[in-house]
């Protein structure tokens, strides 16, 4: 697959299958990706990929965390015990989670060129990951800015922003291509 032919038909894959990915497929997309654009050679980006039993875990940390924002205020305690349970189960039955990091730089500048190309590297774990038949849905939800939930991920939340949650596996569903807005209407020519 070419890069344009990659760059216009992947999708964001919100149905997987219960397929896991194996591990070097995984390593050879996080390394491949490795390619992107990175201010002073720094790499800012980390990965904590969970899969197996360990998302069992990971879905209680996340539930707890939409109770401590308050997701589940004004639900009686059987309604949202069982929204909760139904979300943890949504979370375990995506084959793999890859949270992807980064230290803070307290210079601003810093701290913004090291989010852009984290974030080049997450788009480019999307299309390298299309390219092996992967799908992958890129999600900022709210826990990724609760501080307990990024302790509880063993990182320092003064020290390490999460700047999304990679949802991965092999499309169970690959939804239709969704029309963009023709370029004319943002692009300027100033010459």
């Amino acid at each position: 697959m070419d890069v344009q032919e990659a760059i216009v038909n992947r999708r964001s894959i919100h149905d997987f299958a219960k397929k896991h990915v194996e591990r070097p497929m995984l390593q050879h997309i996080f390394a491949t990706a490795a390619w992107a654009p990175t201010h002073r050679m720094k790499e800012p980006w980390a990965i904590q990929i969970v899969q197996g039993e360990a998302k069992r875990h990971y879905a209680d940390q996340v539930a707890d965390s939409y109770v401590r924002e308050g997701l589940a205020d004004g639900y009686a305690e059987d309604k949202k015990d069982r929204m909760m349970e139904g979300i943890k189960q949504f979370l375990i039955d995506i084959p793999h989670h890859a949270i992807v990091y980064m230290e803070k730089d307290t210079d601003q500048r810093k701290y913004e060129e090291d989010y852009a190309a984290v974030c080049a590297y997450i788009q480019n774990v999307q299309l390298v990951s299309w390219d092996a038949g992967v799908g992958v849905l890129w999600t900022s939800n709210p826990y990724i800015y609760d501080p307990e939930f990024v302790e509880a991920r063993g990182l320092d939340p003064d020290m390490h922003k999460i700047v999304a949650v990679l949802q991965m596996g092999y499309p169970n569903r690959i939804p239709n291509a969704r029309a963009r807005t023709p370029i004319i209407k943002k692009l300027r020519f100033m010459d």
